[in-house]
């Protein structure tokens, strides 16, 4: 599998201000909206999004809209620029990732999770985020000393973003006994059905 890699900063893909979505906006600051109201400015913002994504063509960035989500809607994180996020997981890893316990072993070879990013900005506007991938691999390879993940970022205009796989290990690294994955909100996970 090939993978759009490339070694530079990542910073300006993170904290650079990404135009706001005309559309879409908020009667409420980003820190009060309720769950209704985030569903209600992803479900605004979900077509232009994906359609930003998929229009590079790059890899997987049209396929993962197929794939299974992994919370009922977006949530907030203190990571990826405390944008809302909202995860979705191929065939291969959803149902591992989806235990959200300790019970739960290391991913297999091929899962890829993907996360759809957006934000609202004080003027409460939202704006397009990245759209975020990690891809497990094979051990042995160049990505051994990130937990066998790969990760890759696209800017909402569907353009590949380069990043340091060490700047995204770094975070990551911190859930090493998750695999180096975060998840979402326990009050928004889909649990995997045994």
């Amino acid at each position: 599998m090939k993978h759009l890699i490339a070694s530079a900063t990542f910073a300006l893909t993170m904290f650079a201000a990404p135009a706001a979505f005309a559309a879409c906006t908020s009667d409420v600051a980003k820190d009060d909206l309720t769950g209704e109201q985030v569903t209600a400015l992803y479900d605004c913002i979900k077509a232009e999004l994906r359609e930003g994504y998929a229009s590079q063509g790059g890899e997987n960035t049209k396929e993962y809209q197929s794939w299974k989500a992994a919370a009922t809607r977006p949530a907030t994180v203190g990571v990826h620029g405390k944008r809302f996020l909202m995860t979705y997981v191929n065939e291969t890893g959803f149902a591992e990732y989806t235990k959200y316990s300790e019970e739960r072993g290391p991913m297999p070879v091929g899962s890829i999770l993907a996360k759809e990013s957006f934000n609202v900005s004080k003027k409460n506007k939202v704006q397009k985020g990245p759209l975020f991938f990690m891809t497990k691999v094979a051990a042995g390879g160049e990505a051994e000393p990130f937990g066998n993940w790969v990760y890759g970022v696209f800017n909402p205009k569907g353009k590949v973003q380069k990043i340091s796989q060490k700047f995204c290990h770094d975070c990551h690294g911190n859930y090493d006994e998750q695999d180096f994955m975060g998840y979402p909100d326990e009050d928004v996970r889909i649990e995997a059905s045994n």
